[in-house]
């Protein structure tokens, strides 16, 4: 039982930080809950992302691979239920930096498609829906704390990116920038192999 609980930590939390010629393979998951008051009503929302990355680390010092992000969101108001799937299938780069034996600095740039479909139910059933579809790209650089024996931390604040959805049937098209340094903290585990 320790060994399987020990291999889904390992596949779910980020790795760093792989030898020349190793295969690296890791992700995230992620789930938000948040309730707030919206004119009388109390607005509840909550989201759930799985994105597992697989590379090929080929120099000591740089990985590539591929990522892919699949995400679901919920948000209801008591009058109108708002439902959100969303995908992103792309590649990504890591640079790895070893500062000593103990301590890593890392940064992964991620590049790709991204597919969202939107459903919103309001009274009586009568629904609206929309698929967008667009690109992304971001850099998120990250530390690595090995602890022993090839186990380690990753800590991550943040980063920087830009993506792009447009919208079916004369939709709007959505574009947003963003730099979220210090906004964010991911913790994940990693394992050299």
């Amino acid at each position: 039982m320790k060994k399987i609980l020990l291999i889904l930590a390992l596949a779910t939390f980020g790795f760093a930080n792989a030898q020349k010629g190793t295969i690296l393979v890791g992700g995230n998951i992620a789930f938000t809950s948040e309730k707030s008051e919206f004119r009388f009503n109390e607005e509840k929302t909550n989201t759930f992302s799985f994105s597992p990355k697989v590379g090929y680390q080929f120099t000591d010092n740089w990985t590539i691979g591929g990522e892919f992000t699949v995400a679901s969101s919920n948000q209801d108001n008591g009058t109108i239920e708002e439902k959100t799937n969303a995908f992103k299938l792309g590649a990504f780069a890591r640079y790895s930096v070893p500062l000593s034996q103990t301590f890593a600095v890392f940064a992964d740039m991620g590049v790709g498609f991204q597919n969202q479909k939107y459903k919103e139910y309001g009274p009586g059933n009568a629904y609206a829906k929309s698929t967008a579809d667009g690109m992304y790209i971001g850099v998120t650089p990250a530390l690595f704390i090995n602890m022993k024996k090839g186990f380690g931390l990753n800590f991550s604040i943040g980063g920087l990116g830009y993506e792009t959805l447009s919208y079916d049937n004369n939709g709007a098209d959505y574009s947003k920038f963003y730099f979220n340094f210090g906004q964010t903290l991911n913790i994940g585990i990693s394992k050299n192999f």
